[in-house]
């Protein structure tokens, strides 16, 4: 089950002389990650190193690790891996380091970043990303009574509604009911019932 975070969590700890800041947030594209690691760099200007690893997109995941400066392979993919193994999406970890004079070699590098990232990711409090299939709805208000059936009978959540002459719901329904969905829609076609795919999505809930 892919997971997601809603708020900036903060890991801190030395090894060997060095310090290691590590910052998880939220964030839903990569212009936003941007702008976010423009930050942190603007808020340790000093630092050595600025780390990071993000995944992005929860429909069609897409991913990337910077080891900025760092031997390749020993700090923005243990990142990386860590939001991976949490099975983490729309978030960064971005990990600073300040060098302390002792060189870690390889296998400290890559147990130091990961040490951070994992670190943040233990305290978050985790969100649960549930796909969805969502549909657009319209039908006359003599059919509320059969719409109401099914939002008790199906796992939906409503994106938006209107009521004009006829009523237009949008509505996600979890993926794994959306063809069970779709068919008892299309039972109420006779009755006036229209229905539009809008494609798929996601909705967050509490872990």
């Amino acid at each position: 089950m892919l997971k997601t975070v809603k708020t900036t969590t903060h890991s801190k700890f030395r090894e060997k002389g060095s310090k290691f800041l590590g910052h998880l947030f939220p964030t839903d594209s990569e212009k936003a990650f941007e702008k976010r690691l423009k930050n942190i760099q603007s808020q340790y200007p000093d630092a050595t190193h600025h780390c990071y690893g993000w995944r992005l997109y929860p429909n069609n995941i897409k991913e990337f690790a910077q080891d900025d400066g760092e031997p390749g392979g020993t700090a923005g993919l243990p990142i990386l891996n860590q939001l991976k193994s949490f099975e983490m999406v729309n978030c960064g970890c971005i990990v600073v380091r300040y060098y302390g004079g002792t060189n870690l070699g390889t296998s400290g590098l890559i147990n130091a970043y990961g040490k951070a990232a994992k670190r943040c990711l233990s305290q978050a409090s985790l969100l649960q990303l549930v796909p969805t299939a969502n549909f657009k709805i319209n039908y006359p208000y003599d059919q509320q009574t059969h719409i109401e059936q099914l939002k008790n009978q199906f796992d939906l959540k409503e994106i938006d509604a209107q009521y004009l002459e006829e009523i237009t719901l949008k509505i996600a329904c979890r993926s794994k009911q959306a063809d069970d969905f779709l068919a008892a829609l299309k039972q109420l076609t006779h009755k006036g019932v229209e229905v539009e795919s809008l494609g798929r999505g996601f909705i967050i809930m509490q872990s």
